[in-house]
């Protein structure tokens, strides 16, 4: 079970931040969603206090982080970790065969013209169908979406997140994500911060766990993989704004 309180502050900290539902709140469509200017100051002033070590890991992708997030540039992990922009910002890309995916996404936007308030999100090297919209489609679209990746073969997985799933090529995750960037500068020899909300971060807690740190649940459940639980968004701002006042430095991790 997560604990409710949450780990004294570390300056050795290495930070990595989910974004939709963790930074900022979950609306009803993925362009709908905005960062507010409280957000984009914490972000801005926070690297800082830790040398620099923060990145955000997003399943979106760079491009829309970097909309969103204007006129930051910030190390990413964007699409679950299919691609990674450094603190050096090279961008790196996994491997991935888009072409085999076009199918697939013709068929799910066919899908979703004959079913009302699905949304397919065009990702690139992946592809998104929502139904928070159409909540009672969720049996249909999950069978829909399991027999294409049993079609494309073991390459191709299902992400499962709230109210949407995803199909992306395997082996990449927002726990490797965050392995790469623990292997680099200015992150290596940190202490890693996770915070995430959703089934698609329990890789990123995963792994951080893993580095004897610190995995941060926000709303999650004692399923989850975190070791710490905070309650919402506004909770999530608040103390990460409450970070840039500490004086007192902990020697704990």
């Amino acid at each position: 079970m997560p604990r409710s309180d949450l780990p004294a502050w570390n300056p050795r900290w290495a930070f990595f931040l989910d974004v939709d539902g963790t930074l900022v709140e979950i609306a009803a469509r993925p362009d709908l969603a905005e960062a507010t200017p409280r957000l984009i100051e914490l972000l801005r002033r926070l690297p800082a206090r830790v040398g620099g070590a923060m990145a955000l890991v997003s399943g979106r992708s760079i491009a829309s982080l970097d909309q969103m997030l204007a006129p930051l540039a910030l190390p990413l992990a964007g699409l679950h970790g299919l691609e990674r922009r450094d603190a050096t910002g090279c961008v790196h890309h996994a491997m991935a065969d888009e072409e085999r995916l076009h199918g697939a996404k013709n068929e799910l936007w066919a899908f979703a013209e004959r079913h009302p308030g699905l949304l397919v999100e065009d990702k690139g090297p992946a592809v998104a169908l929502h139904f928070r919209a159409a909540p009672a489609l969720e049996a249909e679209v999950r069978a829909r979406l399991e027999d294409i990746v049993a079609r494309l073969g073991d390459a191709w997985c299902l992400l499962r997140g709230k109210k949407v799933l995803e199909i992306k090529p395997t082996g990449r995750n927002k726990g490797s994500a965050i392995e790469e960037f623990m292997r680099e500068a200015p992150f290596a020899g940190r202490v890693p911060v996770f915070i995430g909300d959703d089934v698609t971060d329990e890789a990123g807690f995963a792994a951080v766990n893993r580095l004897s740190g610190h995995s941060i649940g926000v709303g999650v459940g004692d399923d989850s993989q975190a070791t710490w639980h905070i309650a919402e968004v506004g909770a999530v701002l608040d103390w990460l704004a409450s970070l840039l006042d500490v004086r007192v430095q902990s020697a704990s991790g």
